[in-house]
Parts: structure tokens; C-alpha cells; sequence
């Protein structure tokens, strides 16, 4: 196994690659932003990764998920993805649940057990149960914000949630963490303003019932990608010039 990550050990040592095989990493939607991280962390050497989503891949997500292909048309997002981080690495543990993280579902969810979740779903109810859940249990979480309606893929940031400006989802996250006394959240969002396009109306947080925003194949990977490289820094404890904490 070590043979498909030497280039990786060549950059941060064989003891880290151990490490990063027994931590356990939950990713929260897999689709444009959270299959990207997903992907990422796995040919990173993270040794056991749980995905949860429970959407099934549709035509319009080939334009940016990388699990979306004319053949995986119609399949659980999960289990696509699941298979093909088992190609990546036959070693790598790997869970799939078909859900959706929402308030009613949150108690099947044991989020003590993990090493880091990272958040990529879009509904701000799931987000905002996800920050409150894994905060009562000490799990360290980083969440995506907007990256739909965006075409520039150069302004993403990572800071914390009450450091954001622009992005109208980390608006709302503010406001509505600020309710619950929640101090402090990393986020990866974009400085870039929405580009405004023709959508139908929203008629609920119910992720099949809301419109499918715009999107292109560059900007949401970008995003997912940052989430990845901020959860295997974190995980090791090292800083962007490869010193350890």
C-alpha cells in the first residue's frame, strides 16, 4: 500500500501517512464540493471515511461531480462514491449511508466517533445541525459555503464563520449560529458576488423540493479540494509551510 503513497510520504513522512490511516472522517454530502474532499482525502491516506448523502446522481450533476457520469445515472451518490475510493484505495474502510442530515435524522448519527467531519450539504437547517451536533461532542468541523452561481474559482478563503463577507449563506450561518452561542467555525467560502440567474422559486429547506442552482465544472471542486487539504492540516497538526504544530 505504501507503494501509492510515496509521493505523498515524500512530502510529509511515512509516520504521518500512518496516522492518517486510523483517523476516521465523516463527509456530509458528496456531491459537487463534498465528492471533490472525499476523493482528496482518500488519496491522501485517510484510512476510514463514512459518506452521507441521500440523492441519487442526476444528469445535470455531470457538469461538476466528479461521480457523475452518463452511467451513474440514476444511482445513490453514496454508493458510487463509495466504489470509487475503493479503486483509489482497496485498504481504505469505507461507510455509505443514503441520508440526509437533517434535524430528524440527526439522532442516527453518532458524530463522537469521528476525527473530523467536514460539511458539504446545502440546505443551512443541516449545516446548522451539523456545526450544533458536532460542537456538543468536541468533533472538529469545517463547512463549505456558497459555491453555486459563482465563476471565479480564485476566491475562495478559509476563515472563520464571523470573518466571512459577501457570500450569502455564510450571511445566514452568521446570523443563525449567533442565536445558538456558537463561537466560532471554520468555513471555506468565495468573495466572489452571486451571478444572478433565473430560478424558480424556493418552496422549502427539503433538499428535493428547492431549485438546482446554477453551477460550473471548475468552482465547486476548487472548494472541495480546500476542505481536503484544511482537514489533513489539521489532522497532523501542520502548517501551510509543512512545519508541525
Amino acid at each position: 500500500m505504501i507503494d501509492q503513497f510515496q509521493r505523498t510520504v515524500m512530502l510529509i513522512g511515512a509516520e504521518n501517512i500512518e496516522k492518517l490511516r486510523n483517523r476516521r472522517v465523516a463527509v456530509f454530502g458528496v456531491g459537487g464540493v463534498g465528492g471533490h474532499a472525499a476523493e482528496a482525502i482518500c488519496r491522501s491516506g485517510v484510512g476510514n471515511i463514512d459518506l452521507f448523502d441521500g440523492d441519487i446522481i442526476d444528469i445535470t450533476n455531470i457538469n461538476r461531480q466528479i461521480i457523475a457520469t452518463h452511467k451513474t445515472i440514476g444511482c445513490d451518490k453514496v454508493n458510487v462514491m463509495k466504489e470509487r475510493l475503493l479503486e483509489i484505495n482497496p485498504y481504505v474502510h469505507v461507510n455509505a449511508f443514503k441520508l440526509f442530515y437533517l434535524p430528524e435524522t440527526a439522532d442516527s448519527v453518532d458524530l463522537s466517533v469521528y476525527d473530523y467531519v467536514i460539511d458539504a450539504v446545502d440546505t443551512i437547517t443541516a449545516k446548522v445541525e451539523l456545526v450544533i451536533g458536532t460542537s456538543a461532542v468536541n468533533t472538529p468541523i469545517i463547512c463549505s459555503m456558497g459555491a453555486a452561481n459563482k465563476l471565479d474559482p480564485t476566491a475562495f478563503n478559509v476563515a472563520d464563520i464571523y470573518d466571512t463577507s459577501v457570500c450569502p449563506i455564510a450571511r445566514i450561518m452568521r446570523s443563525e449560529l449567533r442565536k445558538r452561542k456558537v463561537k466560532s467555525l471554520k468555513v471555506v467560502y468565495s468573495k466572489e458576488p452571486p451571478i444572478r440567474t433565473h430560478k424558480k422559486k424556493k418552496t422549502g429547506d427539503d433538499p428535493s423540493s428547492r431549485p438546482e442552482p446554477a453551477s460550473i465544472s471548475f468552482v465547486p471542486p476548487v472548494a472541495g479540494l480546500i476542505i481536503a487539504g484544511e482537514v489533513i492540516k489539521d489532522l497532523l497538526r501542520i502548517t501551510p509551510y509543512g512545519q508541525s504544530l
